[in-house]
């Protein structure tokens, strides 16, 4: 690296076309295919004479049978070293706009969902994140007649919401009293994502024969949560599925793009993903009839769930058919959410840093 000074703008972007060229036909490289390859607009005898620089400072060599260059293992690493360079800037930069321009997430994400449709060739969504306000106050529940009784949800943000439960009988103060302090015991201060399988498990086993109004309970608590926060998705390369064999017939084909302009759907896939909280990168793999879209059964989804911090959250997911490189698909997952998890709360010299 110490010569990579030397090289002003122009050598560097024929270097670099030189190398992903030969990278692409592993054939030598010619002063004529740099001209079409590059936006520089230079004539070949131009070309002609930069390239014999490169060759000079020894980033190029020239095989004895042909008139085309390749890159030497001085061209190679300064090409490695420049693209790990670049690559750092470009997530810097993507931090920096994260942290300092939250207001553009949209934005953002939007770009987040085209960069992992390009890089696994698959289909991907990402939703935006769920600012999540709205947790859990107070739960009363009260006698009305001998057949209702009557929910009231009190949310932090002071939202109330009445809910009427039919009952087969009547119950009594200490069976009120039983059920209101396990309701508030259990989700007092929880938002709609906490509310996991494990805990309405351990809320109906402990209700017993009040098992059901616990259940009604949790329904309209699900609605009051939930109103008012319409989910945006974004999503990217829909058409990249049908690139496979298995995917690509009329009725699959028809049946997974309307999966993906149907946002309820792919909002249900968002909604499992964050109750089922996956792996500890927050990973969860779902193979074909185990995603929650019926219309992508013949498909695998891989989402993960991105932490801003402050509570704000949301999903990634990428979906293709089950044959899928899930290496890859995981790798760029974890990427992803590295750069993402917790920029909201990381201290002030940290962001300098990543930015």
């Amino acid at each position: 690296m110490e010569n990579g000074a030397i090289l002003d703008e122009r050598k560097i972007k024929i270097l670099d076309a030189i190398i992903r060229n030969y990278l692409e036909t592993g054939e030598p490289v010619g002063s004529r295919t740099i001209s079409k390859y590059t936006d520089l607009n230079l004539s070949s005898a131009t070309i002609r004479n930069e390239m014999s620089d490169l060759e000079e400072l020894g980033y190029i060599v020239q095989p004895h049978t042909s008139a085309g260059r390749i890159p030497s293992d001085k061209g190679y690493r300064f090409y490695v070293d420049h693209l790990i360079r670049e690559k750092d800037r470009e997530v810097a930069e993507m931090k920096e706009f994260v942290i300092e321009k939250t207001e553009k997430m949209d934005q953002v994400l939007k770009n987040v969902a085209k960069l992992l449709a390009n890089n696994t060739n698959y289909a991907t969504m990402v939703s935006a994140p769920s600012y999540n306000k709205n947790k859990i106050k107070f739960i009363q529940l009260s006698a009305v007649d001998e057949e209702h009784i009557l929910a009231v949800i009190v949310l932090n943000s002071n939202i109330v919401k009445n809910q009427m439960i039919s009952v087969k009988s009547s119950l009594d103060n200490e069976t009120f009293l039983r059920l209101n302090l396990l309701l508030n015991t259990m989700l007092n201060g929880l938002s709609l994502q906490e509310i996991n399988l494990g805990t309405i498990a351990k809320l109906k086993e402990q209700a017993g024969d009040y098992g059901s109004i616990v259940g009604e309970v949790l329904d309209a608590l699900a609605v009051t949560l939930s109103e008012n926060e319409d989910l945006e998705i974004y999503t990217s390369g829909a058409t990249n599925i049908l690139k496979y064999p298995e995917l690509s017939d009329a009725e699959s084909a028809a049946n997974l793009l309307s999966a993906f302009e149907d946002k309820e759907e792919l909002a249900s896939l968002v909604t499992e993903s964050l109750a089922d909280g996956g792996d500890e990168h927050g990973i969860q793999v779902y193979i074909g009839n185990e995603t929650p879209i019926r219309t992508m059964k013949d498909c695998s989804v891989v989402t993960a769930t991105y932490d801003l911090g402050e509570g704000v959250t949301g999903t990634i997911g990428i979906i293709g058919p089950k044959r899928m490189d899930y290496e890859n698909v995981m790798d760029n997952l974890k990427n992803l959410k590295s750069q993402l998890d917790g920029i909201f709360t990381r201290p002030k010299n940290d962001k300098q840093k990543g930015g």
